[in-house]
């Protein structure tokens, strides 16, 4: 596994954590990097992971209103909590971080749904960034 997919692993997990503590996402990294300082046996957390964490926390209303408006059928809050992190994280790192081709973005967010959703779920997860990344120049312009 690459570094960056491993970044982004940790960075749902982070936002998982948040999002089932009802915890803000800030509050659980400074959690995950204080750990990290104090257990010897947790390895300190990637530079990737807090671009990826910082990110979705700078733009968290923006990325919820588009999950939400583009998510047919599916309110933000009766998603399984992993696809709509996933999607989340998603999000951020097609619409906003330039050095990702999109094409990657998507299959890491549908590689994450495989491994931590329903079987359902990367089909839903590929297909609602699949419509962001279709959308891409106008979200990215409405969001500044």
């Amino acid at each position: 596994m690459s570094a960056r997919s491993k970044a982004r692993k940790r960075a749902f997990q982070i936002l998982f954590e948040a999002d089932q503590r009802g915890a803000d996402v800030q509050s659980v990294l400074a959690d995950w990097m204080r750990h990290a300082r104090t257990d010897p046996r947790q390895p300190p957390l990637n530079e990737y992971t807090l671009t990826l964490v910082e990110g979705y926390a700078e733009h968290t209303d923006r990325i919820d209103e588009l999950i939400s408006t583009y998510s047919v059928e599916w309110e933000l809050d009766r998603m399984p909590a992993a696809d709509r992190n996933i999607l989340r994280l998603g999000a951020y790192e097609l619409i906003w971080v330039d050095d990702t081709p999109d094409a990657v973005a998507i299959d890491e967010a549908v590689q994450l749904a495989k491994e931590f959703s329903t079987d359902d779920s990367p089909a839903f997860v590929n297909g609602l960034l699949g419509r962001f990344k279709e959308l891409k120049p106008g979200l990215r312009r409405d969001a500044r």
